[in-house]
């Protein structure tokens, strides 16, 4: 097994998998948006799963993994299209926090380069609402940056899902070509007594 065979590719993508969904989990906790965090633990048990039946050659773990990752895919495609406004769904709307909490995005008030702190006074008295605030002086806005996140998982996702088909391809044709006999493999070659 070399070092860059598809079963190593396949570890390192399940475990970068598991670290940028607990950094996503992480974000989404800060904003108590409840369907997203939901999401991310199931993702984070599902990518486990795949790692373990990737190491331990267990194919049908890591058909596991590839169903959930249709899931995924398709969990994240959702998340976009929200945050962008597209097919009818809006980013001010609750669907993430479940109805639940009036919390959204962490990255709302707290993006990168986002500077509310030089407002002057008079100002903030004749805003109608204080969630203005948001758009002044940010590098990028919140929704792109949640957008960001789900681009990140959909290319990851889509190597492991390519990788995980691969491996499911090299596990059942290394089954079918051992002949398990008293718990010692023996090759399954033709007999030279058939001969």
């Amino acid at each position: 097994m070399g070092c860059c065979s598809g079963r190593c590719m396949l570890i390192f993508l399940c475990a970068l998998q598991v670290m940028t969904a607990l950094e996503r989990q992480a974000f989404d906790f800060l904003g108590y948006q409840w369907a997203p965090i939901m999401v991310n633990f199931l993702q984070i048990i599902m990518v486990t799963l795949g790692l373990f039946g990737t190491i331990q050659y267990r194919p049908r773990y890591v058909v596991l993994y590839l169903l959930w990752t249709l899931l995924w895919v398709a969990w994240n495609v959702f998340v976009s299209c929200l945050y962008l406004d597209l097919g009818g769904l809006s980013k001010e709307s609750d669907l993430l926090s479940l109805g639940v909490s009036s919390h959204r995005s962490w990255w709302k008030d707290n993006g990168p380069g986002c500077d509310d702190r030089d407002l002057p006074a008079t100002r903030w008295q004749s805003l109608e609402s204080p969630k203005l605030i948001y758009a002044l002086g940010c590098w990028l806005e919140y929704q792109y940056i949640e957008v960001l996140h789900c681009i990140i998982q959909l290319l990851i996702s889509l190597l492991g899902f390519v990788y995980a088909c691969y491996m499911v391809s090299t596990f059942t044709e290394e089954e079918d070509s051992f002949n398990f006999i008293g718990g010692v493999h023996y090759p399954s070659k033709p007999s030279p007594l058939y001969l």
